[in-house]
């Protein structure tokens, strides 16, 4: 039989692409330093070293995934820009408006293309193509649910061949949109959102070169999760962090009862902890003398309490228009400024170097010391939470009586002594925000939002600065103690109250069997949200199996399951991790239990607190029950479980299901 012409002829250019690809890495490497100064050498040394890595990154993906056809051009798609020693395009890169068509076009709307090719790939080798005709429904495509199901292991992996037209219109929304994405199970919210920041610095990358893009997520696990899913698309300078990560101002050692983390997650803990910080500005009592040019000049009281009030009215109003510490260095410069007003009535002529030297006088800097005292966040917040009188007077008309006692606990002997839990490391970063402007990034993803408390928001919000937002999230996923029920809440603790939530309700990676079968829980957990549909069906998919003992179904199952290609994760509640791995060991496998620090391996016991964000080919959640008993919000948790199952869901259980789940 003769070899395929096309295939061989798309074989062909995949050569040449990769050749042109090594040519613009050697190119890269070989650019000349003009010498012009040392400024222009090392921003030329920068830009390079970023293309250089951009252009390495995932070697071992292919230059192309897809290809459009139209009556007088055609066009092979990739993961970044490919051209020939003549300029001339060999690939298009992925995020470029000619590309856009791959995604969107569809019989009904064929967006002036004829064909849309696909190809199929093993280890690098291109092994197959498929063409779908946009003259005519070719109906569904092979290709993408191979790709779509091809085995997890390791981390995340792009979904650049494989995104859709709802999730295309989110990835490519313009840069000064903000999103909400309510994306349920499968839908590839997070994989949305990372592509839509690789699609922003492409589009925009002058001004988001300078700004930055910032990606948070919900835990150290999952941020090693995602990790390289940018780096695959040639973003190397994303920074990726966790809250925790941006308010690590003191050493968390601690952990708060959960009714007193809901209460030091409440926005209302603001207003508190601005009235504790401005309350600090001393109204003065006796005039003062300022030092300028060898001579004294008197301020009297009634123009020191105007300047002192004026400042403070800027800069504790809602507005915050003047930062703490800024106000503190403004005030010494006004007093200067009225002693420079007073030599030039009578004659003087000082200069901005002596007016500023004035400014940073003794008397000066000890009257600021008096009546607008320098502040340390995380003292100001150890004094709130441990001084009663200091508590009611911030919290008077905000908290009440029983809420302040609920806050209050025995004063450390410093500072540094202080037992910080998560909770108040977000109040010290509030007090830092308060004292001096955080900067910001251009744009901000948000993973897991839902489980954001309005404190953490407010962190967020601070790094946001006057950029945009992609807030990513599923309230039926919702397991803290601050859920709510809509997104109106967290949009305006983020700062932007009149982001449009977008919907994903299609899910692409999770079967409808398994789809089917969290989805029973909804109507107790999320009952206006609606269900997540799947766009392929496996009847051998879920597996629910009630047994008499645990150790010999679960080994076997877990033996099963290990055998097959990708990943698998045993999900339970937090406090059977030990005997689950002990089990395990006893017959004969070695299960690691997945921590928030440690590397994931293929086979894995997993806390189901950690599980959020996460996928697995194989999932066995073990003892639902046990699942829902450990927190209140449980049956939000055993959602989530239920549904990071890419290809099977085996559940065992010794006792009953949860109700919802035993419903038929």
């Amino acid at each position: 039989m003769s070899a395929d012409p096309v295939l061989a002829a798309e074989r062909a250019h995949l050569e040449h692409a990769a050749a042109c690809l090594q040519v613009m890495h050697a190119a890269t490497r070989a650019t000349a330093d003009a010498g012009v100064d040392a400024w222009a050498s090392e921003r030329l040394g920068a830009a390079r070293a970023q293309r250089l890595r951009s252009l390495a990154a995932d070697p071992g993906a292919p230059p192309f995934f897809g290809r459009t056809d139209s009556d007088v051009e055609s066009f092979h798609v990739g993961r970044r820009h490919v051209r020939d020693v003549a300029g001339d395009p060999v690939v298009i890169d992925w995020r470029a408006p000619m590309s856009r068509p791959f995604y969107q076009a569809s019989a009904a709307d064929p967006q002036g293309l004829e064909r849309r090719r696909r190809f199929g790939f093993s280890e690098g080798l291109l092994t197959s193509y498929e063409d779908e005709s946009l003259t005519a429904d070719d109906g569904p495509s092979d290709l993408l649910r191979q790709e779509v199901e091809r085995p997890r292991s390791g981390p995340m992996r792009d979904i650049v061949a494989t995104i859709q037209p709802d999730q295309d219109d989110v990835v490519r929304a313009p840069l000064a949109e903000s999103i909400c994405v309510q994306g349920a199970p499968g839908t590839g919210k997070t994989a949305v959102g990372l592509h839509r920041a690789a699609y922003l610095l492409y589009t925009h990358g002058a001004q988001l070169g300078r700004t930055g893009v910032l990606v948070v997520g919900p835990n150290r696990a999952f941020l090693r999760y995602i990790e390289q899913v940018l780096p695959t698309l040639g973003e190397v300078e994303v920074e990726q962090a966790t809250v925790a990560d941006l308010v690590d101002r003191v050493p968390v050692r601690a952990v708060d009862a959960p009714d007193v983390a809901v209460l030091k997650g409440d926005a209302r803990m603001a207003e508190v902890l601005r009235r504790a910080l401005w309350r600090g500005v001393v109204k003065p009592t006796e005039s003062i003398q300022v030092t300028l040019t060898g001579r004294r000049y008197r301020i009297e009281v009634d123009r020191l309490k105007r300047h002192v009030d004026d400042l403070r009215r800027s800069g504790s109003g809602s507005g915050d228009v003047v930062h703490y510490a800024a106000g503190r260095e403004r005030l010494a410069l006004t007093l200067a400024e009225d002693a420079r007003r007073q030599k030039e009535t009578a004659g003087g002529s000082p200069t901005d170097a002596e007016t500023r030297t004035a400014a940073r006088s003794p008397e000066v800097r000890a009257f600021c010391d008096a009546h607008w005292p320098p502040v340390d966040p995380a003292g100001l917040v150890a004094r709130v939470l441990s001084d009663p009188a200091l508590l009611a007077r911030a919290a008077r008309g905000v908290l009440e009586d029983a809420e302040q006692a609920l806050l209050l606990r025995p004063a450390a002997r410093s500072v540094r002594a202080t037992h910080w839990t998560e909770a108040d490391a977000v109040l010290v970063d509030e007090v830092a925000g308060l004292l001096e402007r955080t900067p910001g990034h251009g744009h901000v993803v948000v993973d897991e939002a839902q489980d954001l408390s309005p404190m953490q928001c407010r962190a967020v919000a601070r790094r946001l600065g006057a950029g945009s937002l992609t807030v990513l999230g599923d309230l039926a996923q919702a397991t803290s103690p601050w859920a709510v029920a809509d997104w109106s809440q967290t949009l305006a603790a983020l700062g932007r109250p009149d982001t449009v939530v977008r919907p994903l309700t299609r899910g692409y990676r999770v079967p409808g069997e398994v789809l089917a079968f969290a989805n029973r829980l909804l109507p107790a957990i999320a009952p206006g949200l609606a269900p997540a549909t799947a766009v392929r069906s496996d009847p051998d998919a879920l597996r629910v199996r009630r047994v008499a003992a645990l150790a010999e179904p679960l080994v076997e199952v877990v033996t099963e399951l290990s055998g097959t290609a990708g990943s698998t994760g045993v999900v339970c509640a937090d406090a059977d991790v030990p005997a689950l791995v002990a089990l395990l060991a006893a017959g004969g496998l070695d299960v690691p239990a997945l921590t928030d620090d440690a590397e994931a391996a293929r086979v894995a016991v997993v806390p189901a607190s950690l599980v959020k964000g996460l996928e697995f080919d194989h999932v066995v959640v073990v003892e639902p029950a046990a699942i829902v008993a450990a927190e209140p919000r449980g049956l939000h948790r055993l959602y989530v479980a239920l549904t990071r199952a890419v290809s099977s869901l085996v559940v065992l259980h010794r006792g009953e299901l949860p109700a919802a789940l035993a419903a038929r």
